[in-house]
């Protein structure tokens, strides 16, 4: 798999870059260290992030695999770069709550860090121009985003993937307080895309509450190098 060939670039989003190969069904991930928050409002860089979150999402996605779960997920090939399978994305992203945290605790007023009865499942239409809004499953089928097979199945695996990741994670001290899931076609059927990373997690550290994730980027928390780090060593001892 390692011999495909990198082509031109096809897109350039916040976080990625990817690209083309020789394979009309594999495409090249290159992770960036630019940093975003609130919708592009707020720019900056965290060093070493690409790297974090490229060895971590694989981590994860080559976990979830052994689980059962279906992910875009072929080889990664340097530190920053990693071949997957080519998707159409499906424009709906997946949020699943654990504890309330961020923009949760803000609409709903509940205080951030309050455990859930149960976890939540929150949908948003994949559209940065819009600010990517809050949508539920009459959105999804009036605007033909996906069918509703291919929701059942989002769902499904969602809560899935929120079962086998807390679990993981609680063994290295870390609870998963909620995070974003993107999914995508391939094949005909539908399979778990994107990253699974600081970026896209809020990780907090069981014992002290320590947020090690994006959030000390977005609230200018500080030591945000330190907080990715610091997950890449204790799930792969680097």
């Amino acid at each position: 798999m390692s011999a495909v060939k990198k082509l031109e670039q096809l897109y350039e989003g916040k976080a990625k870059q990817v690209f083309a190969t020789d394979d009309p069904k594999i495409v090249i991930v290159d992770y960036k260290d630019d940093a975003t928050a609130f919708n592009g409002l707020k720019k900056g860089t965290i060093a070493g992030k690409g790297v974090v979150n490229n060895k971590v999402s694989n981590h994860f996605f080559r976990l979830l695999e052994t689980e059962g779960i279906p992910t875009h997920y072929v080889e990664q090939l340097s530190e920053r770069e990693t071949a997957v399978r080519r998707v159409e994305i499906l424009p709906v992203e997946v949020i699943v709550r654990n504890r309330a945290a961020g923009s949760f605790s803000k609409r709903m007023g509940v205080a951030e860090g309050t455990a859930l009865a149960c976890p939540i499942l929150e949908y948003s239409y994949k559209n940065d121009e819009l600010g990517d809004p809050f949508i539920n499953s009459y959105y999804i089928r009036a605007l033909n985003l996906a069918s509703d097979e291919e929701m059942e199945q989002v769902k499904a695996y969602s809560f899935r993937i929120n079962d086998i990741l807390k679990a993981y994670l609680d063994g290295f001290g870390i609870e998963l307080i909620d995070f974003k899931l993107e999914f995508g076609r391939f094949d005909g059927r539908v399979i778990l895309a994107d990253e699974i990373s600081p970026d896209t997690c809020r990780f907090w550290d069981k014992s002290t509450g320590r947020k090690l994730d994006k959030d000390r980027f977005r609230r200018d928390l500080g030591d945000v190098e330190e907080a990715y780090r610091e997950i890449i060593r204790r799930l792969m001892g680097e």
